[in-house]
């Protein structure tokens, strides 16, 4: 059997009622079509590898295929992919969401897994907002009772960000990104999402989208806010389910190691290019490449910045 290698993936891309052209015209993705692109599914069971042995099939075939080697002991490769990373192009507001944790997951929705999520600012117009939870004090039948009656935003709380700037959501939290924002989102892989808000607009299709007031509400933490921080250092996120690094190169190599768990590379500005053994894969902003776990070690090298997700 063919022996695993650093795999360049390419994006599985989203159309959603949020989203703008910013995949195309800051992270330079191919976009099929004039519609209003909001996600990159960079690192997911649906992106496709694009270069050697494996080009063509999709991450989830290769887990199925080689299992521990691509995803690290103490995973489950019949679950696919444990973590999906994704950027984000927030045109307009997201829906307000919440997550189950793991045992919520389990317990409502028979999933293996609940739904925590880190965001990483790459971008953002002035005054762009988030939604970080709703006003302290707000007890769960005045949220209830606000969502049905269209005017939540009244109750939500905001925070402003800028470029650089990181948010730990942690399952339970209620959250949305603001319009003028470019993410990379870091998360457990898990599609359970309970939208409790879509400030009264209409789908893509022309209908309102279904909202999941009940299990909503039941999860979320309306007791405090998460704050938001700007590391200045490489750890941009440290959690109980992934960290992320960000690494700076000014024509420079960095060796890297994984620890025997895979890592997510995406390439945010400039060019770098990523060596293990015989293997190279060029790296330009908007690409992403996923190293298996069984490569002990790489290097990284150029003028460039990246980021770096592993469990």
């Amino acid at each position: 059997m063919t022996a695993l290698y650093p795999l360049l993936l390419q994006a599985a891309l989203h159309t959603r009622v949020w989203g703008g052209r910013k995949l195309a015209t800051v992270m330079h993705k191919s976009l099929p079509d004039s519609q209003p692109y909001g996600e990159a599914w960079e690192m997911h069971d649906t992106a496709v590898v694009t270069n050697g042995t494996f080009a063509g099939q999709t991450v989830r075939e290769l887990v199925t295929q080689f299992g521990t080697e691509l995803i690290g002991v103490g995973n489950n490769p019949d679950e696919g992919m444990p973590l999906l990373v994704k950027i984000l192009d927030a045109a307009e507001w997201l829906s307000v969401q919440v997550h189950p944790n793991d045992d919520q997951a389990k317990q409502l929705e028979g999933d293996p897994r609940g739904k925590t999520e880190a965001w990483i600012v790459l971008a953002a117009d002035a005054g762009a907002k988030l939604v970080i939870g709703v006003t302290p004090g707000t007890d769960r039948a005045a949220m209830a009772q606000a969502i049905r009656d269209g005017n939540l935003e009244n109750l939500l709380a905001y925070a402003e960000v800028q470029a650089g700037d990181v948010l730990y959501v942690q399952a339970n939290t209620i959250h949305a990104l603001g319009p003028g924002l470019l993410i990379y989102e870091i998360q457990q892989s898990s599609d359970v999402t309970y939208r409790l808000y879509d400030w009264n607009r209409m789908g893509l299709d022309g209908k309102p989208r279904p909202l999941h007031i009940e299990k909503g509400v039941q999860v979320s933490n309306v007791e405090s806010l998460p704050k938001i921080v700007h590391p200045e250092g490489e750890v941009m996120v440290k959690g109980t389910y992934f960290s992320t690094w960000r690494h700076q190169l000014k024509d420079e190599t960095r060796r890297l190691t994984t620890e025997c768990k895979f890592q997510a590379i995406t390439c945010i500005a400039g060019s770098v290019t990523l060596v293990a053994g015989e293997h190279r894969i060029a790296l330009t902003t908007g690409n992403t490449a996923l190293v298996p776990a069984c490569i002990s070690q790489y290097q990284i090298s150029g003028m460039g910045s990246l980021l770096r997700s592993s469990q």
